[in-house]
């Protein structure tokens, strides 16, 4: 037995073995990620329901979320925070809703806005928000291409995790078989969709706002240099492997 398939048999059939524990190792031998098989990924202390098959939450963007949420004020690691008393926070090509759920969670008086252009997922950012217990009257979610969900809304905080993969990237059998490919490529240059953001980003940021956004590593300075471009202050940062993966825009 593999330690995929020890992970499936205890977390999801209690030990127990049957026929759809083997069916689930027949998943695993195929290729598909051990997160969809089991169902959920861990997330900053919450279960991430993947039931749409929305992108797989990675431990990078796991890591920079709980940089983002330390220095906004969550648990006792700062004084003080950079957000007002109760914030505005947009989840941008949420997906599962992860890092928009864990907001929820560490910001107890934030209002959390979750914009995902394809809506098969809302049903998946429901059920995280509900199977964790969070609080949904403070949610607000909505379908649609890149700010068109929140047309005409400011926000102090932005996290966003958005296709930043090059088209001729090669990627993992497991991945390209069967993570959705709208949540992974950006044209040729990986840089389609993070283009739009910088370019609508003004319409949408508060004027003490930051944005948090996870980048290629091989795109990311380019990436800095298109918000620079548009007056705004951008610091590239790394993740815990010392690679360059977001940046703080403001």
């Amino acid at each position: 037995m593999t330690n995929d398939e020890r992970h499936v048999l205890t977390e999801k059939y209690n030990g127990i073995p049957s026929p759809a524990f083997a069916a689930d190792c027949e998943r695993l031998s195929k290729g598909e990620p051990l997160a969809y098989v089991i169902g959920w990924q861990p997330f900053l202390g919450l279960r991430i329901y993947l039931d749409s098959h929305p992108l797989i939450p990675r431990p990078e963007t796991e890591w920079w979320s709980e940089k983002m949420l330390q220095r906004m004020g969550a648990g006792d690691t700062l004084s003080s925070s950079e957000l007002p008393a109760e914030p505005k926070i947009l989840d941008l090509c949420a997906g599962s809703g992860a890092i928009g759920c864990a907001a929820l969670k560490y910001l107890p008086h934030a209002e959390v806005y979750f914009a995902e252009i394809d809506p098969t997922h809302e049903a998946t950012i429901r059920k995280n928000i509900r199977e964790n217990g969070l609080d949904d009257a403070r949610v607000h979610i909505g379908s649609g291409d890149l700010f068109t969900p929140i047309a005409g809304m400011q926000f102090d905080l932005i996290a966003a995790n958005p296709p930043y993969i090059p088209a001729h990237r090669i990627l993992d059998a497991s991945v390209i078989e069967h993570e959705p490919h709208q949540a992974l490529f950006s044209g040729d240059d990986g840089l389609e969709l993070i283009r739009r953001i910088a370019a609508e980003l003004r319409d949408h940021l508060s004027s003490h706002g930051q944005l948090w956004l996870e980048c290629d590593r091989d795109n990311i300075e380019q990436a800095s240099a298109l918000f620079t471009a548009r007056g705004f202050t951008s610091a590239i940062h790394t993740d815990q492997y010392a690679v360059p993966r977001y940046l703080v825009v403001s």
